[in-house]
């Protein structure tokens, strides 16, 4: 959740109050979820944590957002099991997959992801992702779109899933130029210096614009909820009660449990995974532009906050900022990748499968009914208006799903 992207203000919220949340004692782990638990090799050393909620038909991956885990989804994925076969992925650094110090690039976080498809012989799954998860999901649909059948994007899709240079990024034309600067200054042939140098030039103007834009983001920003008191820390019903009180989602205590740690008492704990791990993944982040798989994306537009905002005196503001930022990336994203499903919920929360579940699940359920079979089937084939039939294969490679509904 980082810059150019809704996590540049409403997201930073939503997760400055997250980072301070606690959880119960981790024993007994509480989580009804209908789920089992497996942990795939992706790397070495590296292990990560599988759930499994079964259902039949079409594999289901879901990735979770950043700082979340897998059980993010416990209450989410039992809706979709009637007609899929679910599974979700915690990735490496958070709750009980393993914390390397190395392989937070997006790219590595998509291999991960693809060693798990392989580890459990998943055959051309729609993959699904959160807030951040939306990097991973183009990482494979722009290197392996023949890997998956669909990517879904659940308020995902900004600058870190898509890259649009009229728009810019601070956090992604900063890894540029600093990219650039390293080279410039290892010294290398003099014309490849005076490349460099003018390239260093012409980014400067973009970066000051960069700036503008997160200042401008700040000055909207309502003020943060008060902090929790001794009693609102005192168990974790309490503590889920004041959560959604202020920021409006109910989170699964699995979840809780998985990111937080607990006194002997059950009182506030510290967060299990490494501060460090958030930078990481920021600066691994890459500058998407192609995603060659069919793809359904999103939006929050505006964003709503939760109920502690509802009332707060720069709602407007932040609203009106909200519309043209978030707007302005999901037209970006179907300008960009024209055969993608584009969808736009007005006052949804980031965390959208909670807040607008019912949105979510029609949504993604016509997607999926729209997706050719895996390849071999009968179903192998779609009809394209004025081209005929034409393979699976061919639509991956081709970028052209066919998206009869338009922009939502």
């Amino acid at each position: 959740m980082c810059d150019r992207r809704w996590a540049a203000a409403a997201v930073l919220l939503v997760i400055s109050f997250v980072g301070r949340l606690p959880a119960q004692e981790s024993t007994p782990r509480l989580d009804p979820s209908p789920h089992t638990v497996q942990f795939v090799t992706v790397d070495k050393d590296v292990k990560l944590e599988v759930l499994d909620w079964g259902g039949s038909g079409r594999p289901l991956v879901l990735l979770d957002g950043l700082g979340n885990t897998a059980h993010v989804f416990d209450d989410f994925a039992p809706k979709l099991t009637s007609q899929y076969h679910v599974y979700g992925i915690t990735r490496r650094g958070f709750g009980a997959s393993s914390s390397p110090d190395t392989g937070y690039s997006a790219d590595r976080l998509g291999d991960d992801v693809l060693a798990v498809l392989d580890a459990l012989k998943l055959d051309h799954p729609v993959l699904v992702g959160h807030s951040i998860a939306g990097e991973e999901l183009s990482s494979i649909g722009s290197r392996h779109p023949e890997r998956v059948a669909g990517l879904v994007y659940l308020d995902a899709g900004y600058s870190y899933a898509y890259y649009d240079r009229t728009l810019g990024d601070l956090n992604l034309d900063s890894l540029d130029f600093e990219k650039k600067e390293d080279e410039f200054e290892a010294g290398v042939e003099p014309s490849d210096m005076k490349r460099l140098a003018q390239e260093l030039q012409l980014d400067l103007p973009k970066l000051a614009n960069d700036i503008r834009e997160m200042q401008k983001n700040l000055e909207v920003l309502p003020s943060e909820p008060p902090e929790p008191t001794d009693a609102d820390r005192a168990s974790f019903p309490a503590w889920s009660s004041w959560q959604e009180r202020t920021v409006g989602n109910r989170t699964p205590e699995a979840e809780w449990r998985e990111i937080f740690t607990a006194t002997s008492d059950g009182r506030v704990g510290k967060p299990h995974a490494n501060p460090s791990t958030r930078g990481a993944i920021r600066r691994g982040q890459n500058e998407y532009t192609s995603i060659r798989a069919p793809v359904l994306v999103i939006f929050a537009v505006p964003h709503d906050l939760g109920p502690y905002f509802s009332t707060n005196n720069r709602r407007s503001a932040f609203e009106a900022w909200d519309e043209s930022y978030s707007g302005a990336q999901a037209k970006a994203f179907g300008a960009g990748i024209p055969s993608a499903r584009v969808v736009q919920l007005p006052r949804a929360n980031h965390f959208v499968f909670m807040s607008n579940e019912a949105d979510v699940l029609r949504e993604m359920r016509a997607f999926i009914e729209r997706l050719p079979m895996w390849p071999g089937t009968v179903t192998d084939n779609l009809r394209l208006p004025g081209v005929g039939f034409i393979s699976f294969h061919a639509v991956v490679s081709l970028g052209t799903f066919p998206n009869p509904t338009g922009t939502a």
